[in-house]
């Protein structure tokens, strides 16, 4: 009789266990995202899309990838938010009003900013030009060799996320436009305050692909299907970067969502703007990458610092890598909208055609709801 109560008790035991095992997993298949959902404000992080774990292959081997873009390498990442939108100007705003947060274009320059950008021995300027402002495209009247972008770029005082192209320019009328001329450190204050994070880089590739393994752009191998135009990148009207009349006044931003999004739901993952993410930037970082992890990557988060030969005696300086190209990019020139396209930026620096999406894991969203 002992020996039967003893065993219904473990009995008793092991269905609870099973019992309790069984709830834990149903708890956490029940508040685990289905592929692809669309969060509204209860079931996900509002307006971010979820895209479950998986693996796919990072990066290009294709004639057209440079080589920064090289090898083609085995990837596997954990599940995890994305933005459908880059963040807009009414996005930032709210920030700012929430936070009086100003941003590094809005502040003076410091030298020790600057001078890790600069080669060794460099002289500091003079304090007078040491002023508030960022980079602004300002195009040239006639084509040129596309050597020296200095010939179509220029720091323009009182620039910034408010007045993207100088003093004298303005977002007002542009709220559902991507926020612009916002450095990476900026990029990190909101996603603090929005209890976010930046994308990894192989996240944001992972996100622009689509489950579209190893095709040339977002959408698919094909540039413009049947004549349409996919994203905003240059018109091909004037060559890059002459700003003629017929062309002048279509450069720059579009309203978030003016193009069809990829197959996971994600609008302007190509052209509009660049979009800052969380790696240092090292033109070899695959190729590094490679020998350190194996065959798959799993959740890579990139080099420990920066590498750009093509920086010369400054190839060291801090870069943080930009993905996805913007309105400047054209087929004909730099074709940066390609998804395993990859460059490096200053991350103190503000640029006209630069913005940011963000980032959530679901233990951020559940934390934070």
């Amino acid at each position: 009789m002992l020996i039967k109560k003893q065993r219904l008790g473990i009995a008793i035991i092991a269905a609870g266990i099973v019992c309790g095992c069984l709830a834990l997993a149903w708890y956490q298949y029940s508040r685990t995202p289905s592929p692809l959902t669309l969060g509204d404000g209860k079931n996900g992080p509002l307006e971010m899309v979820w895209l479950p774990a998986g693996e796919f292959l990072m990066g290009s081997d294709h004639k057209k990838a440079r080589p920064n873009e090289g090898p083609a390498h085995k990837v596997k990442l954990d599940g995890f938010w994305v933005d459908r939108y880059d963040v807009t100007n009414a996005d930032f705003a709210r920030f700012i009003a929430a936070t009086h947060y100003v941003t590094t274009a809005e502040r003076k320059p410091k030298w020790d900013d600057l001078k890790v950008q600069l080669p060794p021995g460099t002289p500091a300027p003079d304090d007078s030009v040491m002023v508030p402002g960022a980079l602004v495209f300002v195009g040239t009247d006639r084509p040129i060799p596309l050597d020296d972008f200095s010939q179509w770029w220029a720091f323009v005082p009182g620039a910034d996320w408010r007045h993207p192209s100088g003093p004298d320019s303005s977002i007002e009328g542009k709220e559902t436009h991507p926020v612009v001329q916002v450095s990476r450190e900026d990029a990190e204050a909101y996603a603090a305050w929005a209890h976010k994070r930046l994308l990894t880089e192989a996240e944001w590739e992972y996100a622009a692909r689509g489950g579209l393994e190893q095709a040339n752009y977002a959408w698919g191998n094909d540039f413009s299907p049947k004549g349409e135009k996919m994203a905003n990148t240059w018109d091909e009207v004037q060559p890059f970067p002459v700003t003629g009349s017929s062309n002048k006044f279509k450069i720059g931003t579009k309203p978030v969502g003016s193009y069809r999004p990829n197959t996971y739901g994600l609008y302007d993952m190509s052209g509009n703007v660049w979009q800052w993410v969380a790696d240092w930037y090292r033109a070899d970082a695959f190729k590094v990458g490679l020998k350190s992890t194996g065959a798959v990557a799993l959740n890579p988060m990139g080099p420990s610092d920066s590498y750009d030969p093509d920086l010369g005696v400054t190839a060291n300086a801090p870069q943080r890598v930009i993905r996805g190209g913007s309105f400047l990019c054209s087929d004909s020139y730099c074709t940066s909208f390609r998804t395993s396209a990859r460059q490096g930026a200053d991350p103190m620096n503000s640029m006209s055609h630069l913005g940011f999406r963000l980032a959530m894991s679901d233990d951020q969203w559940e934390n934070n709801r």
